[in-house]
């Protein structure tokens, strides 16, 4: 119990930031690109209360902390976008949907950047017993700086997955010409449906792991 505890403790915090945050950048840019709706719903902010989703920023990763899964996973409630007030709705519409991977990976660097420089500090107060009490503090920070930059380049990756509504297929309805920008959106409807298929039958982990394995692997080689 006491190790579910721990495990809950140094993964909450990291998958909170990771998924207000992808929220946010959507809300945030398409703010500056003429579409107001999130900033007047009070979606700009960062009280999570404005953005949790008792499932999947709660239960989900949950449920996949105790299961002891290889990935966590969650989501906040999406940030309404009105894509019609958009100045330039098929172009913007991309850069909306860019901005939530972006923003997470951004947080993978800031999140390795701060391991960097806790792990010689560590190393430096583990080694006289004055300075027990910062290594201690240290430790954990350290554990959810790696977690945040795991969590943010799986969030990234998954996103960037070219299906709607998942952001990947956003950029790929704004991406491509008529009739074949059309024909992707109406898949929207069906489209966490193939992603649970896909998640279900492993085909998903054979799509997405490739470009996570090379975004942690060079996260990671900053250290």
């Amino acid at each position: 119990m006491q190790d579910i505890i721990q495990q809950i403790a140094v993964w909450a915090l990291p998958v909170l930031v990771a998924i207000i945050f992808h929220e946010i950048a959507h809300g945030w840019v398409a703010n500056l690109l003429g579409d107001p709706t999130a900033a007047k719903m009070g979606r700009l902010t960062l009280n999570p209360l404005a953005h949790v989703d008792i499932f999947g920023t709660i239960l989900v990763p949950l449920m996949l902390i105790v299961a002891n899964a290889p990935f966590l996973f969650g989501y906040a409630k999406p940030v309404p976008v009105n894509f019609y007030n958009l100045r330039n709705p098929k172009r913007d519409m991309v850069w909306v949907a860019l901005a939530g991977p972006a923003m997470n990976l951004l947080l993978a660097l800031a999140a390795i950047l701060s391991l960097k420089l806790a792990i010689p500090i560590f190393a430096w107060a583990a080694q006289d017993a004055t300075w027990a009490g910062l290594a201690a503090f240290l430790a954990p920070v350290a554990l959810m700086a790696k977690n945040s930059v795991l969590i943010n380049v799986v969030l990234a990756v998954f996103n960037a997955f070219p299906l709607p509504p998942l952001d990947g297929g956003r950029v790929l309805v704004g991406l491509l010409p008529e009739p074949h920008s059309s024909l992707v959106a109406r898949l929207e409807p069906f489209g966490f449906l193939i992603v649970f298929a896909l998640l279900m039958t492993r085909t998903l982990d054979g799509l997405i792991g490739p470009p996570t394995d090379i975004l942690l692997n060079f996260y990671f080689g900053l250290l």
